[in-house]
């Protein structure tokens, strides 16, 4: 199964596609794996995309292109592969089908994990971290004993920058802006299959891996 997997900020995409990828047997594959991958291995594209994360800038699309393009065409992704991260917009779509294409591997279906964007604010906006031992913790799905001490060290709980609710209603517009025309590019392309995000997490992989056996030998 080639598969893409999609989703607003906290719906859930990195432990979903951990136990999906799991349960098909295919790579989990994600563009900060792929960019972590190059950099501390030196390759060219590694190379050139550090200067632009050095110098503070987004890498260009035709490096990342390039960097996904080599990933894919490794021998452990030529029977299947689950991406996470990529592709974010409808132009690196294209390019992904052009890449797949050379590869005559097309894409299978792509998975949408469905989530009101309020219920998201929600979910980010009350994770507390501990300072000492990294243990995220929610207030309401999954608080300490003692509020804003971590019941594993007794460290301090905080809020990261990137919870804050403004902070996340922002990733949530710019995901809508970028991101979401994704999932009608792909309705589109007869590719799209969409559940319901919200619910524990093993309620959601099940829900995932009914939706997606159909096309695991396709």
């Amino acid at each position: 199964m080639r598969l893409v997997l999609v989703g607003p900020p906290g719906a859930g995409k990195g432990t979903q596609a951990e136990f999906i990828a799991d349960h098909f047997g295919i790579p989990k594959i994600s563009t900060g794996d792929i960019f972590r991958a190059n950099v501390s291995g030196g390759t060219d594209l590694g190379k050139l995309a550090k200067k632009y994360m050095d110098a503070g800038d987004l890498v260009p699309d035709e490096v990342t292109n390039a960097m996904v393009r080599d990933r894919l065409a490794r021998p452990d992704a030529l029977e299947g592969f689950l991406l996470d991260g990529f592709p974010r917009n409808v132009a690196q779509a294209g390019e992904l089908d052009k890449i797949l294409a050379e590869l005559g591997a097309p894409l299978s279906v792509v998975l949408d994990l469905d989530v009101d964007f309020d219920e998201v604010v929600k979910r980010l906006s009350g994770r507390r971290t501990c300072k000492s031992c990294g243990h995220v913790w929610h207030l309401e799905y999954d608080p300490p004993t003692k509020p804003g001490i971590c019941d594993r060290d007794g460290g301090q709980l905080y809020q990261r920058d990137d919870d804050q609710p403004e902070t996340v209603r922002h990733r949530l517009e710019v995901y809508g802006q970028q991101t979401e025309p994704l999932i009608g590019f792909y309705r589109e392309a007869g590719k799209l299959v969409a559940i319901n995000a919200l619910g524990h997490v093993e309620d959601v992989t099940e829900r995932a891996i009914a939706a997606l056996t159909p096309f695991a030998d396709a």
